[in-house]
């Protein structure tokens, strides 16, 4: 039976710029080589953000699957992501009391889901 996910695969045309993108859009990201080879990726938690390259099978952008990182700050984290050029793609909405999601997409189109408290001030 599945646990929970230990891997998530960003496809970017350009594999050094996403993975300098994605370590500061998540500083708590560590970077780091998988033992045995030259794969680099992010540890993020306990989850491995793994920047690869596009290709003709899986192209970047919007389509598909978008997995929702917790924030404990959902506004600051939008504000965040947009100052490291990430766009709002959908929301902010509250999908429950007390909890709201967006949207953002990275350089290249893929869409990266927040989740989290939000005051919009009103």
């Amino acid at each position: 039976m599945p646990d929970s996910p230990v891997a998530v695969m960003v496809h970017v045309c350009n594999v050094e710029e996403g993975l300098a993108w994605y370590q500061q859009a998540f500083p708590d990201a560590r970077r780091l080589v998988a033992p045995g080879t030259h794969f680099e990726f992010l540890q993020v938690g306990a989850v491995q953000l793994e920047v690869v390259p596009s290709d003709e099978k899986v192209s970047s952008g919007a389509a598909g699957s978008v997995v929702y990182w917790g924030m404990a700050n959902l506004e600051a984290a939008i504000q965040h992501f947009a100052s490291h050029g990430a766009t709002v793609y959908r929301g902010p909405m509250q999908i429950e009391p007390g909890i709201s999601m967006c949207q953002v997409r990275d350089p290249w189109g893929n869409c990266i889901g927040l989740r989290g408290p939000y005051d919009s001030g009103s």
